[in-house]
């Protein structure tokens, strides 16, 4: 059996900043896990001793504390600047931006839609910078926006950074049909897209396909979504442990893609386990 990794896939450039920014702060903390993937958050304690604060009470004078890639909720970053700690904001300047269109868009006078996981820590960030949090809405589905009532004739519109593009065009396709004005932001990142395309290119030409990223990882089950489009034999895995022997029987070519927090490494452990089946 072959294998043949994705043409795009892995680290993105926010999780690389944001993996050397803790890298180059030994014996800080980051607020809220770094990034989706458990392994290489131990990876960071182990060698260089970076904890995990889950909550601002949990910060000490003289701390160093690092914002996670997926950002803070804005209140909470006004507080923790106020503390006598060292901030070091490791947010993906990608996530900055649709935090800063809800900002300005919602003090000109605009209603506010994200397309989102309203529980994923980076919506939760951008959707805090909306003036009224009343007319700060947040969809996963087209089918949801009649269900929604927008206090102004003026809409702007976000995406959560990792979702899909295909539903996002659904969804500002149906807000242009039913309102006069709509501001659309393509706030999906340019490695979403690249490792989203590639990953649907190479399931359509393999008989099994892998794919590497926390379960929690938004871009990652993305991938996972659209590779089962094409390869119904499509695994989701954290690391070379979850993988089953019998998954590769009889099959001639096995692809490989990752989520953009799945450290090289990780994927080569994989390679290397997927290569002694043969």
């Amino acid at each position: 059996m072959k294998i043949k990794l994705a043409s795009n896939y892995g680290f993105c450039f926010g999780v690389k900043r944001a993996i050397k920014i803790a890298e180059d702060y030994k014996n800080s903390s980051t607020m809220g896990p770094l990034i989706h993937n458990q392994d290489e958050i131990n990876r960071l304690q182990n060698d260089f001793n970076v904890g995990l604060y889950t909550k601002l009470s949990d910060v000490k004078d003289n701390d160093t504390v690092i914002i996670r890639t997926h950002g803070i909720p804005k209140d909470d970053l006004k507080n923790l600047r106020l503390q006598k700690a060292k901030i070091i904001n490791a947010t993906c300047p990608f996530v900055t931006t649709p935090q800063q269109i809800v900002k300005k868009m919602s003090k000109e006078g605009y209603s506010i839609l994200i397309f989102g996981d309203a529980e994923h820590p980076e919506v939760k960030g951008v959707q805090s910078y909306g003036e009224d949090q009343d007319d700060v809405h947040i969809i996963l589905e087209p089918s949801e926006i009649k269900d929604l009532i927008f206090k102004n004739n003026k809409i702007a519109t976000v995406a959560q950074t990792t979702k899909k593009k295909e539903k996002y065009l659904e969804i500002v396709n149906a807000l242009v049909l039913k309102n006069k004005e709509v501001r659309v932001f393509n706030t999906i990142c340019d490695a979403t897209f690249e490792n989203q395309d590639a990953a649907r290119d190479l399931s359509k030409e393999v008989d099994v396909m892998i794919v590497i990223g926390g379960k929690n990882s938004s871009n990652t089950k993305q991938l996972h979504s659209i590779c089962l489009e094409n390869c119904t034999n499509s695994y989701l895995i954290e690391n070379d442990t979850e993988l089953d022997s019998s998954w590769f029987v009889n099959k001639k070519l096995c692809g490989i893609t990752a989520g953009a927090s799945t450290p090289d490494w990780i994927i080569q452990q994989v390679v290397g386990k997927i290569e002694s089946f043969n």
